[in-house]
Formats: C-alpha cells, structure tokens, sequence
C-alpha cells in the first residue's frame, strides 16, 4: 500500500508516534503508528494480533511496513483504520461529563459485540476502558488499542499480566491471571466511567498502587451509580463478580434485558470532537503541543518521586508478582508505551531485575 505520512502528530508515546497519513489509491485517511524498529516489539505484538482480527466493532487493521526514513532511522509502521469521532470518554466529556443510559445501552452492547468476536478467537484484550473504545464513522463503538492484548489459550499464554488498575479484575490486580472473564470485569468498570464520568475506585484520589490492593484484597467491589436503573444496576452485578467463574460471558450479558432496550440516540455529529481524534493508542490522541508536555512530564515526574518508595516495596513487591506494567487510575496521566506508564520490573519468581530496588520498583515512562 503505497501512503504518505501527514505532518499532524495525532499522539505520542514513549516508543511510538502516531501521524494521519493518506493512502495514495484510495485517498483514505489512515491512522499510523510508528516506532523505530528496534523499540517495536509490542508494536509488533499488537500488529499481529489486530491482523488477526476483522470486527465492524474493532478497529480495522490496515497493514505493516518497515520503513526507513529520510534521516536514515528504519521505522515500524502499523496502519489503521482512522475514527474522527473520539473515545467514550471524550463523548462522556462532551456531554456534561456521563452519558445518558440509552447511549450507555448502545455502546455497551457494541463493546460487548466486539468482545464476544475477539473472544471467540483467541484472545483477550487486557485493557478495556472507555479510551480505548472509540465511535466508528457511522456511530459505532470500536475497540482499539491490542498493546496489553493475548492469547489466552493455555499452551501460549505468557502468564504476564496487564492494564490499568482502576479496570482491573481483582485476579489481575493481585498478578495471578487474565483472560476473557477479566475483560467482563473492565466492562462492568467502563459503563460505570460512562455514567458517571470517572472511573471506579478514583473518588479518593488514591495512588495506582493503592488502587491495585484494594480491588485485590480488600473484598470489595466498585460502587454502582445510583443514577442507574435497576436493570443497569443488576448488569453491572454480572459483570463485577469478584470470583472469576460467576461473571457472565459477553454472550451472556448481550442478552441481559440492560441492552435488550431499544435506546434513543442522538445523531453522531453530536461527538464531534474540535480537533478530530484518532484511534487504536493507549493515550488520547490529540495533536501534541511539546512545551506544554513538557510542563506535565515534570510535574508527574516529581508527584511519582515523593511516593514512599520504600514502603511500596514493602507492602507490593511480592503481592504484585506477575504484574508487568502499572498504568494510572484511570490510564489518562500514566500509561504503557502509549506514554506514562509505571513499570513494575518484578520477575514471576518476584526477584528484581536490575537497578536499585527503587528503580525497579518505580520506574516511569511519561510523555
């Protein structure tokens, strides 16, 4: 496919750029992510899962290239179908920070479509929330971003576990295992950021890792909206079980009377966003404004420096176990290779790979 890459800087990570590019043929806009090629492993990953995918409700996969640029570097280059209607959250933003339950209904439905299909094949998509769920051309909820995506069948299944502590099942949280039944717990998360604005867990301003040990071990379960219906309200119940078998597939919750409802929806030009937003990353794709990232890097910086480091170590280095990467509460500020992410470098056997035990701990990747 022959294209040509936009100037327009639509997001940014700490290993991948993403740019609106325009296929030449068909004059299509694309959405490309690009990473240099030695720095592309999870592009990699991401780009052969999504190829194995072709759901109206997940974002289209386009191609790859290896390309190399005309400063000599060889990039990566994972093509994508490009959304103009932004993610849910920004939809919820846009209207008074929720959404009504009938828009709730719809894309709730469509989410749980797009899973039962990636489900079906294989694989699990580890980071359900409403950012990475975008609104297609014709109003459609997509899901996008497969960076945290894997196999979940057991021969190939890597044991390693990942995604953002405020969507997190509680068996993820505690680093023991993720699959299908942990992206219905992001689900049940996801209408709850929809309804009310925010994700679960996040009204106390608590840290990321403090997230991570209340949904693992403090029994709990995130709060339902009182604004819901009753019919919502018991949806939520089948997805937010804390024991993972008594959660409901998405087969199943797509025919719970929630979403047999037939919901009254507002034109699509209605989430029209001022700058379109594009697709398929772990961050809100914006166009970058570099001084002013600058200005945020610093101040995340410093806020993740005065952590008490040495009682995290304390209290999560052997409770975190497979744990591989921590995002922020609600993956807005703090996210893996899309930009901010926490890693938490601890081994299966919960030794520490490298560095000090403070930089193994705590090692952040911002914008």
């Amino acid at each position: 496919m022959e294209w040509t890459r936009g100037r327009r800087i639509l997001g940014r990570g700490s290993t991948a750029t993403v740019y609106a590019a325009t296929c030449h043929n068909s004059k299509e806009t694309l959405a490309v992510k690009s990473s240099e090629l030695h720095r592309s492993e999870f592009l990699q990953r991401e780009a052969k899962i999504l190829s194995s995918l072709d759901s109206p409700y997940v974002i289209g996969y386009r191609g790859t290239e290896a390309k190399k640029e005309s400063n000599g570097v060889v990039t990566y280059n994972l093509l994508m179908e490009y959304a103009p209607y932004g993610t849910l959250t920004d939809a919820a933003a846009k209207n008074g920070g929720r959404l009504e339950e009938g828009m709730i209904v719809k894309y709730t439905r469509e989410i749980l479509l797009g899973l039962e299909y990636v489900h079906s094949r294989g694989v699990a998509h580890c980071d359900v929330k409403g950012s990475n769920v975008v609104v297609g051309e014709k109003g459609e909820a997509k899901i996008v971003d497969f960076g945290c995506a894997k196999r979940v069948d057991p021969e190939v299944d890597s044991g390693a576990v990942m995604g953002t502590p405020a969507f997190m099942a509680p068996e993820v949280a505690r680093g023991e295992e993720q699959g299908r039944e942990s992206d219905i717990w992001a689900v049940g998360c996801t209408v709850i950021e929809m309804a009310t604005g925010s994700p679960p867990w996040t009204e106390t301003g608590e840290s990321p890792v403090s997230v991570l040990y209340r949904v693992g071990y403090s029994g709990e379960s995130p709060e339902l909206p009182c604004l819901l219906t009753e019919e919502a309200k018991d949806f939520l119940e089948k997805c937010l079980k804390r024991e993972v078998k008594e959660r409901w597939t998405a087969t199943q919750l797509l025919n719970h009377p929630f979403l047999m409802t037939k919901p009254n929806i507002e034109p699509v030009s209605g989430l029209v966003t001022s700058s379109p937003t594009s697709v398929t990353d772990q961050t809100f794709w914006r166009s970058v404004d570099e001084e002013v990232e600058e200005e945020e890097t610093e101040e995340l910086q410093e806020d993740w420096r005065n952590l008490d480091r040495l009682n995290l170590l304390d209290c999560y280095s052997e409770r975190i176990g497979r744990l591989r990467c921590v995002g922020g509460l609600d993956g807005s500020i703090l996210d893996m290779e899309g930009g901010g992410w926490i890693t938490v470098r601890v081994s299966c056997e919960g030794t520490m790979i490298g560095g000090s035990h403070e930089e193994n701990i705590l090692e952040g990747f911002v914008n």
